[in-house]
């Protein structure tokens, strides 16, 4: 994951058309061009998760939204062999490449069937600081679970549990 990372993020600096070679910048960049990585190349989100849904980034109130309709998990969603249930998870992240700090909030589902019972409707908000000048970063995932005698266990098989960014704004 960190091979393909550094050469997104190598399309990003080379898209720095004000600065010299040499000199490139992300800043100068565009952080766009990350939209739809996917961190699991063998999970990808879009090969797990068919219910619609919808990004948003609000930066003057720093907000940072996935939104999804109720689905019927069972039908929009490819999930791996044991699963009995899931949670979607979403971050935000703002991020200063000059002074190399950033600010991260993480909210997910609680843990819903997997079955052929609607869910209600989905809004995961993740909130970083009010009116960033620093670069906005979505990103929404997928974890699953069985149930085990009344216990959760995760599924840790590589091949599932996406997570990807769904939507960027740079400065």
């Amino acid at each position: 994951m960190v091979g393909r990372l550094t050469s997104e993020m190598v399309k990003v600096i080379q898209a720095d058309l004000t600065s010299v070679r040499g000199l490139r910048n992300v800043l100068d960049g565009e952080t766009e061009l990350l939209t739809g990585f996917e961190f699991n190349i063998k999970g990808k989100l879009g090969n797990a998760l068919y219910a619609p849904f919808t990004s948003a980034i609000n930066r003057v109130a720093g907000t940072l939204e996935v939104s999804l309709a109720p689905f019927i998990p069972a039908y929009m969603i490819a999930a791996p062999s044991g699963t009995t249930h899931f949670k979607i998870e979403s971050a935000g992240a703002e991020v200063d490449f000059e002074n190399e700090t950033f600010v991260i909030d993480a909210n997910d589902t609680a843990i819903i069937a997997w079955d052929n019972t609607a869910t209600a409707a989905i809004t995961l908000t993740n909130t970083v600081t009010a009116n960033s000048t620093s670069p906005l970063f979505l990103v929404m995932g997928i974890e699953f679970y069985q149930e085990v005698n009344g216990q959760m266990y995760p599924l840790k098989n590589g091949v599932f549990n996406p997570l990807a960014i769904v939507k960027v704004e740079g400065v």
